[in-house]
């Protein structure tokens, strides 16, 4: 199933980044974008949450220097792109993979395509991993730990829930229940002439 598949390679992904634990390291990606496209795709797109996701525990920190979170902000900004544009290039894999099939008549479109699906997923195992840390965590209370092992248990059942809905929506797309219609992003904030005060700068 491509959800099992996927949530391998976001644990796989999130134990790399803890070892050497820091948002400057270097990423390498073990899948080839060539021979093993999806998997290269899915780890790439894990691997720019993940950074995120340890950038917005640092600017939250209330002593942080004021030029530094400048400079975060607009790290957080160009990471958001990249998770964007990782988005719709995983939509473009599931679009080439399902391009000969013929939708049904009754043929209903979903609410989200199948890659925001992936993005939910792969931001959800990064908070499986991180509640299990504090659900262990020996410096906390018995009480923390135990609060945080709740959470986590509704954040397991929630990632089986998503895994199959992923793998159901692949299913009805291949089958001709579901058809994809995949919208690119219009950003607004990021552009020079959308954005008023960008546009002013010019």
């Amino acid at each position: 199933m491509f959800s099992e598949k996927a949530n391998k390679i976001f644990k796989q992904v999130i134990d790399k980044y803890h070892v050497v634990n820091t948002v400057d390291q270097a990423f390498e990606n073990p899948y080839s974008n060539e021979d093993e496209l999806l998997e290269h795709l899915l780890y790439r797109k894990c691997w720019i949450d993940t950074v995120q996701w340890h950038y917005e525990d640092i600017i939250r920190d209330p002593q942080i220097d004021p030029v530094a979170a400048l400079k975060l902000k607009r790290q957080i900004d160009a990471s958001n792109q990249d998770r964007t544009d990782m988005v719709e290039y995983i939509d473009s894999y599931f679009l080439e993979k399902y391009k000969d099939v013929t939708p049904k008549k009754d043929a209903t479109i979903n609410t989200e395509s199948p890659a925001w699906g992936v993005d939910r997923l792969s931001i959800l195992a990064l908070k499986v991993y991180h509640m299990n840390e504090e659900s262990v965590r020996e410096d906390a209370t018995e009480k923390h730990r135990m609060q945080c092992q709740q959470k986590l248990n509704v954040l397991l059942e929630q990632r089986t829930d998503l895994s199959s809905a992923i793998d159901q929506l692949l299913t009805d797309i291949e089958n001709g229940d579901k058809y994809m219609k995949v919208y690119k992003q219009m950003k607004m904030y990021n552009d020079d002439d959308l954005n008023p005060v960008l546009r002013n700068q010019k």
